[in-house]
């Protein structure tokens, strides 16, 4: 699904392969390997080509069309990592671009700091703590520290961190809200 949805919304665009590689900093051989379904891209390889399309991230991960009622089972979850398994991202629902908004359970390991790239202008991030105790840093802002129940919301196109303060897993809600329409 993330190879063919990469490949339709770069060919809608007129992209060639080489010019995707250019604008997202990934190689040309791993874009075509992602396209065919050869390899799995990890978190911050899939945020560096929906930055490069500007898109969103989940509309790199979703199935196409809406339905009037979604269903999504923790077992059939789509579960991204990066850092090695240390960070998780699970879509609580699937992208849709009318709603221009994304809902993810994030998962940090003890300790663990999580560096994300800008999103696309004007992108903010609502996240809430449900386990754990977590440091936010967006831009050149102050740390935010929260804990379980605390509640941010914050600029996300600009480099933001998640740090995990703890000594066990901290699991976050994110709501990722857009300000442009997506196509």
């Amino acid at each position: 699904m993330v190879g063919a949805n990469v490949r339709r919304i770069r060919t809608r665009r007129g992209l060639s392969l080489e010019r995707l590689a250019h604008l997202s900093g990934v190689s040309r051989a791993m874009l075509g390997q992602i396209e065919t379904g050869k390899s799995v891209p990890t978190i911050k390889i899939l945020w560096k080509v929906a930055s490069a399309l500007a898109m969103p991230f989940a509309a790199l991960t979703a199935a196409q069309g809406p339905a009037p009622v979604v269903v999504m089972r923790r077992d059939d979850s789509k579960v991204l990592s990066s850092s090695e398994g240390r960070f998780t991202s699970r879509a609580l629902f699937p992208f849709d671009a009318e709603r221009r908004v994304e809902f993810y359970e994030l998962r940090l390991a003890p300790r663990h700091v999580e560096h994300a790239e800008p999103h696309v202008a004007g992108t903010r991030e609502n996240m809430v703590v449900v386990q754990g105790t977590v440091e936010v840093v967006s831009g050149r802002e102050p740390p935010v520290v929260l804990t379980e129940g605390d509640a941010v919301l914050f600029e996300a196109d600009v480099p933001h961190r998640y740090r995990n303060l703890g000594s066990t897993d901290a699991v976050i809600y994110l709501v990722m809200t857009y300000v442009e329409e997506f196509r």
